[in-house]
């Protein structure tokens, strides 16, 4: 039969104590409609929530919340969820990969670009807040201080890849070339750990905390290509 053939063979009846085949229809309809409505919501959601850090350190700004060094507390709370949403984009991959999870793949691209925005903000800050836009002292800081060198250098990393977010990019580009562009985002996580990790200097919980979430990220990530390659060089299907 034509599996483009929109008609139904007879159906027997089904055997005495069976349950017969599954009905779909009037009683899947409230689950769909709910599982529909979630998903619209989703993306609205998540852009609310991702806004709200900023929002909390717009109104302690406004209201003397950010304790006695306020050019450095926002400066560190800007870094905190960069590196925050770096991870965050990190997670639908495996989360597709290993658990059968699609929505989160929904929100990667929003994930990725809040990841940027927040990178911009931090370096806008220490740029205009911090260094009162001395470009000269500011220059010799990315030269010579090594953390802030490597900051710089996951803000530039971070650049291409929200530029080349849209589907415009992927077509133009191609598929493949833009799939090894945006792997730079490994490389991205890797220096803003870095960077975060000499800036705190004495306290390194939260560094290490960062560590060890994009590590088994990473791990995450990578399993299912190592199981396809043990698979073909055993000659069983992974």
């Amino acid at each position: 039969m034509n599996e483009l053939s929109t008609a139904s063979p007879p159906r027997s009846a089904p055997p005495p104590g069976s349950a017969g085949p599954r009905v779909t229809g009037a009683a899947d309809a409230p689950r769909l409609a709910a599982r529909t409505l979630a998903l619209r919501a989703l993306k609205p959601a998540a852009f609310a929530v991702s806004c709200l850090p900023l929002a909390k350190l717009a109104a302690d700004a406004l209201t003397g919340g950010l304790g006695a060094n306020p050019i450095a507390e926002g400066m560190n709370r800007l870094g905190f969820w960069t590196l925050t949403f770096l991870a965050l984009s990190l997670v639908p991959t495996p989360a597709k990969d290993l658990l059968g999870l699609t929505w989160p793949i929904r929100i990667r691209r929003m994930l990725g670009l809040f990841a940027f925005a927040y990178a911009a903000m931090h370096f806008a800050w220490y740029l205009g807040v911090d260094k009162f836009f001395d470009l000269p002292e500011i220059a010799k800081d990315i030269v010579k201080r090594k953390f802030i060198t490597v900051g710089f250098a996951t803000l530039l990393l971070l650049a291409p890849l929200a530029v080349t977010s849209t589907d415009r990019a992927v077509r133009r580009m191609g598929f493949r070339k833009w799939k090894r562009l945006h792997r730079l985002v490994y490389a991205a996580a890797l220096l803003g750990l870095i960077h975060f990790a000499w800036r705190v200097k004495a306290d390194e919980r939260r560094p290490a905390l960062f560590a060890a979430v994009v590590g088994l990220l990473l791990v995450a990530r990578l399993a299912p290509a190592v199981r396809r390659a043990i698979g073909r060089g055993s000659g069983r299907p992974a």
